[in-house]
Order: C-alpha cells, then structure tokens, then sequence
C-alpha cells in the first residue's frame, strides 16, 4: 500500500497508538491530518509536529458530521480515514449498576464511532482514485479478556463490520483495511503503559507501517503478537489461549 503520497485523517491521533502512527505516517511523506476532543492538546501538537488538526468527538455526531465537511472542504484530496478513537474501561457485570452506564458509552465510542466516521467520509472517498477506510479492532475481538466484556464485543463488531464493508465497497476505489492491534503500552487503561506483557508502542507502530507499506492490498494488519490472540480458534487452543489471557494482568488496545 503507497502510503507516501496519502493524505490521511487519524481521530483519536492525540495519544498512543494513533499518535505514533500519525508520525510515522508523516516521516514517510504522507499529509496527516489529526483529530481529537483536546483542543489544547491538538494547538500543541499542530506546533511541534505540523500536523494540521480538527476538533471532533466521534461520541458526537452532531461533531463527527462537523469535521468531516470541514475536513473535505480544506483537503479535497483526502484520501484515507483511520477510524482510531475509542476507549477501554473495565466493568462488573453482576449488576446493572455496575456496568449499564459504562457499557453505552463504550458503544457510542467504539460503535457508533467508526459508523459515524465511515458515514461522514465513505461518499468522498469514492471519489478519490485509490482510497482506503483503516478500521481499528483488537485482539479481544477474538478472545475475551474478563474484566472488558463491552470493549470486547465492540471490537468484535469493528471486526465484522470490516469484513462486511468490504464486501459491499469491493466495486468502489476504497479498500477496507483492519488494524488488530495486541496489548500495546499506551494509556487505554491503568497500568498499561507499565504493563510488560504489553507490546512497547513503538515496536507496535513500526512493525504496522511496515505491514501496510509492503502489501499492496492489505486486509488485517496483523503483527506477531496479536496472532496467538488472532488465530487460537483456528489452532483448536481457544481455552487455553482464554485461560492464558485472564489469568494474566494482560489487556489489549
């Protein structure tokens, strides 16, 4: 996949995984623009990275909407949409109130999001010679960490939904792209940073522009750490690799 010559909108680029990629994306020589809710933080990054930027909330539509006309208007050559925000917080569910509250925020975020960000971009990006529509789902997607169970689903549904849009934009210009991301030190939850089962983040990002730069047609952008986590079904180790994961403080981004 060309990366050099994309211009590319990563939401939820202000921290972690999007901003790492959004660097590597811009060293490589591609137009980055980078979205999130921090509008101080984007001022800031915009001045030490030049990376043009853009308020939006992908919880909101109202905002999603906002930002993607306005995106559209100031980079008509926009090429490529990286559905990266979302967010990962434990729950119990052993009682409504302990889970209900977190679980549709996790939705609206997780869910409802990228459907947000494909809805603003997808008509555009038809237009565009060779585009592409990144989502971002996870490990956990595949095998369930126990303290996530909505953060799990929903990254299932990222899965799938990519998988489906793919099929159905087969006769446009935009190919469908899923990055499944392992556990990676960054900030998604408490901990995590430190977490030494985790994936250093600039391992994780270094080894995915790679995988993207040298296919040209990429589907899932698996690194080596998430295929344990990727494939346990398809091996026939899908209990053991579940006890593996849940028996370690291991999460996923």
């Amino acid at each position: 996949m060309n990366i050099s010559e994309r211009t590319i909108f990563i939401p939820g680029a202000t921290s972690g995984i999007g901003l790492a990629l959004a660097e590597r994306l811009q060293a490589a020589g591609a137009t980055v623009i980078i979205g999130g809710r921090r509008t101080a933080l984007l001022d800031e990054l915009r001045a030490t990275h030049g990376f043009d930027t853009i308020p939006i909330d992908v919880a909101d539509a109202e905002s999603v909407a906002s930002a993607a006309s306005e995106l559209i208007a100031r980079h008509p050559d926009l090429d490529t949409v990286i559905a990266m925000a979302g967010i990962m917080i434990a729950e119990d569910w052993h009682s409504p109130a302990s889970f209900l509250d977190t679980a549709e925020r996790i939705v609206g975020t997780n869910v409802l999001g990228p459907i947000r960000l494909i809805a603003g971009f997808v008509e555009h990006l038809q237009t565009r010679a060779d585009a592409a529509i990144i989502t971002v789902s996870s490990g956990l997607a595949s095998v369930p960490l126990r303290p996530t169970p909505t953060y799990n689903a929903s990254k299932a549904f990222v899965h799938m939904l990519s998988e489906s849009i793919r099929l159905q934009l087969a006769d446009t210009s935009v190919r469908v792209v899923e990055l499944v991301p392992p556990a990676v030190q960054t900030d998604l939850m408490p901990g995590q940073r430190q977490n030494p089962m985790a994936m250093p983040l600039a391992a994780y990002a270094d080894e995915t522009l790679a995988l993207l730069a040298a296919d040209e047609a990429p589907r899932e952008i698996l690194v080596e750490r998430v295929k344990f986590l990727r494939f346990a079904e398809v091996r026939g180790d899908y209990d053991e690799v579940v006890r593996t994961v849940n028996g370690t403080d291991i999460h996923a981004a």
